[in-house]
């Protein structure tokens, strides 16, 4: 399989939750690039599927009063084999984000 990375990596490990239809996916980032992003979740997704997912930016990380959410759409164009029971390696294209007010993220 060629490598068809177009931007650099940055190793940034933040905890994020999937959003799917029916569940819920915990897990953190591995590394972000302009163009997409690897997680580790807990299950795995399907590859080809549109998947959003928020990732949460710790207050400390950025100098702000508060932690920042970012909602994400994207597209799985990887599912790897887990290298623990219940956790895979997911690579994403991101279609689209935003950032999200305290009263919007997750739910709370």
């Amino acid at each position: 399989m060629a490598n068809i990375r177009t931007s650099r990596r940055f190793p940034v490990h933040l905890p994020l939750k999937v959003l799917g239809d029916q569940e819920l996916h915990l897990g953190s980032t591995e590394n972000i690039s302009a163009a997409g992003i690897y997680l580790w979740v807990d299950g795995g997704l399907e590859v080809g599927s549109a998947t959003d997912f928020e990732i949460t930016i710790p207050r400390e990380a950025i100098g702000a009063g508060n932690d920042v959410r970012l909602r994400c759409h994207g597209r799985v164009v990887r599912c790897d084999h887990p290298q623990e029971p219940g956790r895979a390696g997911v690579a994403c294209v991101i279609e689209r984000y935003e950032f999200l007010r305290a009263d919007e993220a997750g739910g709370e």
